[in-house]
């Protein structure tokens, strides 16, 4: 089965990516067959088009091996920053890797304060004055950056909370974490940050649209999980009840509009095996799950375009059914989903010299265009595994 993504132990938004070794037992759901509770919407295409979208834009020279990206955010055409991790190995935890993209290259921005080694995980903005990230270091200790136009500087983060990602919208700052085990979200008033109430189970990401109006995807005990909050309370709707089933990206459209992806869950199995994706699908009455052209995988990622309507889905270690005949029972699928309102038609990244493919693939879009940057992890030569940038415009 050479080239196929590796397959999950976990799910990806409950592990943020971290990705398990290829186990591949045969899975026992029937060819390409939809689960039972899915719904078609239009005809999707399953065959990965083969036309050229997405371009590899290449990252700066003088990165360290064993480098990777986890998150990116773009605050117009001509400005978009991401992070990661750069020099990672067994034996030592990296440094904190952070890019700009200047509108005509990406180029390793300096971070001259920061003295700790480990990653950047998460990154977001409200402005291009107002850029937030989120890291981890070597001690698995959380840290707080800002970008105020001028640089960057590390900032104090909430007491006691165990940071992992940073979102923002209409305005709105908020952070995910954990506090003494259990979920903590924390929302920017001023120059502090003020405790909110968490739903149950464990939060994965946000859409903001106001103080008062936020969606979150997550997961319980019961399985994959959306849930409302309207300045008081959360209320929570268990959307795919099967076990180890959760969400970690959500997009809404509009009320009668409302999207949500990541992975299906499983009952039994061998630990490597293949994983379903999830995408659920809200019309202001009913959550329905909606059917995708790939077989396995986690959707990681869910974008708009410039009108504001899903764009594109990302999809990580996306695998399908080989045609029969075929001397493996799997082949790599779409990475990229375009919706165009109707269907969904896959786009394969384009292949890189020297380079594997992809195993993670988060979206950032830029702001007023159609334009979409994809950054995460690919394989690379001998073992090692290297950053991939791609760009589709």
């Amino acid at each position: 089965m050479n080239g196929l993504r590796t397959s999950f132990i976990c799910s990806v938004i409950a592990c943020a990516a971290l990705l398990a070794p290829p186990v591949m037992a045969a899975p026992s759901t029937d060819g390409n067959a939809a689960p039972p509770d899915a719904v078609a919407l239009g005809q999707n295409r399953a065959e990965p088009s083969t036309a050229a979208s997405w371009t590899h834009v290449p990252v700066p020279a003088g990165l360290r091996p064993q480098a990777a990206l986890n998150a990116a955010v773009a605050t117009s055409p001509d400005e978009a920053w991401a992070v990661g991790t750069e020099g990672a190995a067994s034996s030592t935890p990296g440094s904190p890797l952070l890019l700009r993209f200047d509108g005509n290259d990406w180029q390793r921005h300096d971070l001259l304060d920061i003295t700790w080694q480990g990653e950047l995980l998460s990154i977001a903005a409200t402005s291009p004055t107002a850029v937030w990230a989120v890291g981890k270091d070597a001690s698995d200790g959380r840290h707080l950056l800002r970008y105020n136009g001028a640089g960057w500087r590390e900032v104090k983060a909430p007491s006691g909370v165990q940071l992992n990602k940073v979102v923002t919208g209409a305005g709105e700052t908020w952070l995910l974490g954990t506090r003494d085990g259990a979920q903590s979200l924390q929302r920017q008033v001023g120059d502090t940050w003020r405790d909110v109430p968490a739903p149950p189970g464990t939060v994965y990401g946000l859409h903001i649209l106001s103080r008062d109006d936020v969606w979150a995807a997550g997961a319980s005990g019961s399985g994959a999980t959306v849930s409302h909050w309207d300045g008081r309370t959360w209320t929570q709707t268990v959307v795919a009840g099967t076990p180890r089933a959760g969400l970690g990206t959500i997009l809404v459209v509009s009320p009668t509009e409302i999207w949500a992806g990541g992975t299906a869950g499983f009952i039994g199995g061998p630990p490597g095996r293949p994983i379903p994706p999830l995408l659920m699908r809200y019309d202001g009455t009913t959550w329905e799950r909606v059917t995708v052209p790939t077989t396995f995988g986690g959707i990681m990622s869910l974008t708009p375009d410039a009108s504001g309507r899903l764009g594109w889905v990302s999809v990580a270690n996306s695998l399908r059914w080989a045609p029969p005949g075929s001397p493996t029972t799997l082949e790599p699928g779409p990475d990229f989903l375009a919706w165009d309102g109707q269907s969904f038609t896959g786009h394969m990244e384009p292949a890189v010299p020297g380079e594997g493919e992809s195993s993670t693939v988060s979206l950032a879009p830029v702001p007023g265009t159609d334009t979409v940057w994809s950054v995460g992890r690919a394989a690379g030569p001998e073992g090692t595994f290297v950053p991939r940038i791609l760009r589709f415009n």
